[in-house]
């Protein structure tokens, strides 16, 4: 029976950048996916959008610059570095990450396409992990052990409960570019959400509707948040402010991550000016206007036709309207679920109080704290450094030490010029000076 080091369900980047780092290392390791190709974000693959973060967030930069899998090389094995160069833009856009991402694979054995992986079992005699599968195609199993599983299988396009099960004109984002050639056949097509993924599929209904066409955006958040991107912010995805918010008591946790929303799940601030030029030019002509709504909740939707009526509350005047609309896109995010194949594993599992994977330091979620790790579905308990591209590799690094029980790449401690949490050279405040407080 062949025995892995480690096996990774799920081919999103990060265990794609994990497959990568794990490629020159003396380790057996399997990643299995269920699909039969990498693809990602197949339903917003816009021609213009780009990554909201730099090349260098790519699958091994961070952990490895010399890696034969940087984007770079990528570039280089390509003939495009120089163009790169000369476009002189950080930030590539989306379709060349994919097309690097599928690169990768092409220069990996360790990946196996078409594995639905179906249960994870805990075999306590030799103390591995059972990993059951199944062919999506034919049904036919397929049966790994590992010694480690690193679960990296992302998230699921959500639907708040007021907009599930309905019939008719509805896509969520996560399917807009399949649905586009029929959005555009409706007069009116509405948008509900915020965040850059609303952002992106109004900017190109906008660019594509016709002037007779009414583009409308809903968003319950009270404006339309731009991305945070100034330097001292982006020191808020480092190792030590990942610490300081795993210091944090649960319920102050959950409060900071509320307030910071805007810091992973803002607009770019150029495709704000893009939709602001795109509704000026269009208000130039006698084309419908567009409508943009902030501070406003779909409470519900009713049928209307072939179309539908939305029930809308405003939030900051609590006032309650209808709109009727003939199509709706739903960019509204994304959710982590514990995977089900987890169940027969759940007793060996850290949970929360609310039900979801309860990642340790080194993102392990197991008893033991080195046998199942998980990517990107750590947000509550790491912060705001969970889905960042550009952390991946970071945690890869970690991941691959645990494994190992060395560090093959180096672990950056401390990256920011802040100090996150009471100074270290901090003493504690004299009795006499907490009594004249008191007073």
């Amino acid at each position: 029976m062949r025995t892995h080091d480690l096996i990774g369900i799920g081919l999103g980047p990060f265990n794609l950048g994990l497959a990568c780092l794990a490629d020159p290392l003396p380790l057996d390791a399997v990643f299995l996916e269920a699909r039969g190709e990498f693809r990602w974000h197949p339903g917003m693959m816009l021609e213009d959008s780009t990554l909201q973060v730099p090349f260098m967030a790519d699958l091994v930069t961070m952990a490895d610059p010399t890696s034969w899998f940087s984007y770079l090389n990528h570039l280089k094995q390509q003939g495009r570095l120089y163009p790169f160069y000369v476009r002189e833009s950080f930030f590539p856009y989306r379709s060349e990450y994919d097309a690097y991402c599928r690169w990768a694979v092409e220069q990996l054995d360790t990946v196996e396409f078409h594995r639905h992986v179906t249960a994870v079992e805990w075999d306590e005699p030799t103390g591995t992990y059972t990993v059951r599968s199944v062919d999506p195609r034919d049904g036919t199993p397929q049966v790994h052990h590992g010694r480690h599983v690193v679960v990296g299988v992302g998230s699921t396009p959500y639907v708040p409960p007021p907009l599930r099960d309905l019939d008719g004109p509805v896509w969520h984002s996560a399917q807009y570019l399949d649905a586009r050639p029929e959005l555009l056949g409706h007069q009116d097509v509405t948008v509900v959400g915020s965040g850059q993924s609303a952002a992106e599929v109004v900017s190109d209904l906008l660019a594509h509707a016709g002037p007779t066409h009414r583009v409308r955006w809903i968003t319950r958040s009270p404006r339309f948040f731009p991305l945070e991107y100034t330097k001292l912010t982006l020191e808020l995805t480092s190792p030590e402010y990942s610490r300081h918010v795993q210091s944090l008591d649960p319920r102050r946790r959950e409060d900071l991550l509320r307030s910071q929303v805007g810091l992973y799940k803002g607009i770019s601030a150029d495709l704000v000016n893009t939709i602001h030029e795109q509704l000026y030019r269009r208000s130039l002509g006698d084309a419908v206007p567009a409508q943009l709504v902030a501070a406003c909740e779909v409470t519900g939707v009713v049928p209307d036709g072939a179309g539908h009526r939305l029930r809308v509350r405003h939030t900051e005047l609590d006032e309650r309207f209808e709109l009727r609309t003939d199509a709706i896109v739903l960019a509204t995010g994304y959710s982590h679920e514990v995977p089900t194949f987890l169940d027969p594993v759940k007793d060996r599992l850290h949970l929360d109080s609310r039900g979801r994977l309860e990642a340790g330091p080194t993102f392990a979620v197991d008893v033991t704290g080195r046998g199942v790790f998980v990517q990107n579905a750590e947000l509550h308990t790491h912060g705001i450094v969970a889905p960042d591209l550009g952390m991946g590799a970071w945690r890869n690094s970690v991941i691959l030490a645990e494994v190992l029980g060395y560090r093959p790449y180096p672990i950056e401690q401390r990256v920011a010029f802040q100090q996150f949490g009471v100074p270290t050279d901090a003493v504690p405040p004299r009795p006499a000076d907490l009594s004249k407080a008191a007073r």
